[in-house]
């Protein structure tokens, strides 16, 4: 028997709500999230740097549409019994109804969670104006509630990764006005240090996710628990680490004519039988 979609949506939902830290790493197309679920993990999210790697293209905004997204959501969704949350990057679009538009075909596709982000992809204004930003939000819960599911929403404010001048009070200041605007969990990317990451929880009203592994050595699931973090994503390091594999690999048989690496992969037979279920 097959989990519902509802009973996902329900069950990430409550993960939010819970008192304890949840981990909810990303995958890039359904074998990688196949391997994640396997592990006994609670949930999985997607990654748009990932899918944009996977594709041999860089990540940044524009380069992964939203139709290649979805074709991509709907596989992995379909692969596990496992909540899924997708990176839905700005919403393809910069109106309220582009952002609403992707947030329908993400739950079409059977995603119960997914992220909007306020950057714009123009340098002379990296950030939507908080007022639209916010009615972005709007626009993506009213689109969620209007489906059969308790879909869980992620505000994401960017103010760190576009070198804003002051990014923790615009931070603050931006993930409050999203909870208001109908976000269920607030996310804050780019922020590594405990000090910070300690201010966000006190400031900001409502679930913080943080994510790892952007840059230097992250800090371990023990310790955000210890600083109120809420839930702890990976973005789209698991996927580089992968690819780094890969490039070893072809380093190797090209300077040395050696294959090493096989010695770390796993059997076909364990692939296949873990594919299989």
């Amino acid at each position: 028997m097959t989990r519902s979609t509802t009973a996902k949506a329900r069950a990430f939902k409550e993960l939010h709500q819970g008192p304890d830290i949840f981990l909810m790493p990303n995958a890039w197309n359904a074998g990688s999230a196949r391997i994640l679920a396997a592990a006994g993990l609670a949930a999985v999210g997607t990654t748009s740097a990932g899918m944009a790697f996977s594709l041999g293209r860089p990540d940044c905004e524009g380069r992964l549409g939203r139709a290649e997204t979805i074709e991509e959501l709907v596989r992995i969704a379909a692969a596990v019994e496992i909540p899924v949350s997708a990176d839905l990057e700005s919403g393809y679009g910069p109106g309220p109804e582009d952002v609403a538009e992707t947030i329908r075909a993400a739950i079409a596709a059977g995603a119960v969670g997914g992220s909007i982000e306020d950057y714009t992809g123009d340098p002379d204004a990296p950030l939507f104006e908080p007022a639209l930003a916010a009615e972005r939000i709007q626009a993506a819960r009213a689109a969620a509630d209007a489906s059969d599911i308790a879909f869980t929403l992620t505000g994401r404010a960017e103010c760190y990764l576009v070198d804003h001048p002051d990014p923790f009070a615009e931070s603050v200041r931006r993930a409050n006005l999203y909870r208001a605007a109908g976000a269920d969990c607030l996310y804050v990317p780019g922020v590594r240090d405990a000090e910070t990451i300690a201010g966000l929880v006190r400031e900001i009203d409502g679930p913080l996710n943080v994510v790892v592994g952007l840059a230097g050595e992250p800090l371990s699931l023990a310790r955000l628990r210890d600083l109120g973090v809420r839930r702890v994503s990976i973005g789209g390091s698991l996927a580089r680490a992968t690819f780094a594999v890969v490039r070893r690999a072809a380093e190797e048989m090209a300077r040395n004519g050696t294959f090493g690496f096989t010695q770390d992969a796993i059997p076909d037979t364990e692939m296949s039988a873990l594919f299989g279920r």
